[in-house]
């Protein structure tokens, strides 16, 4: 019978111990691992996509929506955007070993704060293979050893991967079990890896409302959360209307099933009536909710309820709320933002001046798409997730987000006074 907390106990300890080599491996071993690990995603492009054709009709069958199938579908131009992906992680600054702050007492002690990896990390996420790659390749180039625990639907297409990020290491004689994959579809594997104090620093969770709800429950180990990716866009009075219809488009249909996706137009009562038709004119195939005001300005726009102020939707769905003036709109946006990303489309800086003091999401955009809420569009070459609470990292985590700090005091002879 299959022991999960074994199971969990014995990769957190060959973890552990890969951790430890891997804080002092020099930036020259890492990017060499990177490198190498790119080269073998790209030997294996043929590999990935058979495994990953059998993950997709898995899911068919197993009646995921067309979001989730999108999300886990690979191809050879995906796998080479992964492959470019941890070359550009390679090309970054090693974060670990940063001065972070030098000060010198009065006494004589000189004081310095500098990066330092957090050790072993445990990386939960749903349906997107790819998501382990950079993951992997981040957690790498910070210096952190990494459990990755992805969805079962995908786990054929991750063993594939994995093993390729496996391959850099070895290639750079690093151990290789600084990346790890949990190589089961036993669910009892997360809540353990959720509890294993005895190795595990932190955990990230990558995925929908369960996810999070579980990873919440269950965590003893500390947490970096991502709840859900319910975005607005608010149309000011003083919107551009033809930068405001092309920025809309894409910030909702670009990508529909990723966490940066628009889900809610909260638009000024002054510009609605010229506004929203020729916004639906360009938004074909989206389904528009809204309230009767909407309807009444154009009939494709069905009844909303309560509930789509509040839904994270991940498909062509959107919801439109009609509001007054832009303290209406602010009041709306603060109630239903999942703190996220929500942005402002307005020619007038005072506006965007006042949104951006008076909305506490993540990230904040003004004449911008809420689809640039992504890592690489930061420049921080990729990212494990967004987080959206308010303690060690917010926003889009990157290589510097995955670092903790230490103090380094130095003396000479130094004692302290009774």
């Amino acid at each position: 019978m299959f022991d999960a907390q074994s199971y969990v106990l014995e990769l957190g300890a060959a973890a552990k111990n890969a951790s430890q080599v891997l804080a002092l491996a020099t930036t020259e071993m890492k990017n060499k691992a990177l490198v190498y690990a790119a080269n073998a995603l790209r030997d294996k492009t043929k590999d990935i996509v058979k495994a990953n054709t059998e993950d997709f009709a898995g899911a068919q069958k197993a009646g995921k929506d067309k979001a989730f199938l999108d999300r886990l579908k690979l191809d050879a131009k995906r796998i080479e955007s992964m492959a470019v992906a941890l070359e550009h992680i390679a090309s970054f600054s090693d974060p670990v070993g940063r001065d972070l702050g030098s000060w010198k007492r009065p006494n004589g002690l000189e004081m310095q704060r500098v990066a330092v990896p957090i050790g072993v990390i445990a990386m939960v996420y749903e349906s997107r293979p790819n998501v382990g790659a950079d993951a992997g390749a981040l957690c790498l180039k910070s210096g952190n050893a990494v459990i990755l625990r992805g969805g079962s639907e995908s786990l054929n297409s991750s063993r594939i991967i994995v093993d390729c990020l496996r391959t850099g290491l070895r290639h750079a004689a690093l151990p290789e079990n600084a990346i790890q994959l949990v190589d089961t579809r036993d669910r009892a594997v997360v809540g353990e890896l959720l509890r294993c104090v005895q190795f595990v620093d932190l955990a990230i969770p990558r995925g929908g409302k369960g996810l999070v709800s579980l990873v919440q429950k269950e965590a003893r180990v500390a947490t970096l959360l991502h709840l859900e990716g319910n975005c607005h866009t608010y149309i000011h009075a003083a919107a551009d209307l033809e930068k405001t219809l092309k920025v809309v488009k894409n910030a909702k249909l670009r990508r529909t099933g990723i966490c940066g996706a628009t889900e809610s137009l909260v638009i000024d009562r002054k510009i609605a009536p010229t506004f929203l038709p020729r916004l639906l004119d360009e938004l074909q195939g989206c389904e528009c909710r809204g309230e009767s005001e909407s309807i009444a300005l154009d009939n494709r726009i069905v009844l909303a309820d309560d509930s789509d102020w509040g839904t994270e939707y991940l498909s062509a769905i959107l919801s439109i709320k009609i509001v007054s003036n832009l303290e209406e709109g602010l009041r709306f946006v603060a109630q239903h933002s999942s703190q996220h990303t929500d942005a402002i489309m307005t020619e007038d800086p005072v506006a965007a001046e006042r949104f951006f003091r008076v909305i506490d999401s993540a990230v904040l955009m003004h004449n911008a798409s809420t689809q640039f809420s992504d890592g690489g569009e930061f420049g921080f070459g990729a990212e494990i997730g967004i987080a959206t609470g308010k303690l060690h990292a917010r926003g889009p985590v990157g290589l510097e987000q995955l670092t903790s700090y230490k103090y380094l005091v130095r003396g000479d002879g130094h004692t302290r006074s009774p």
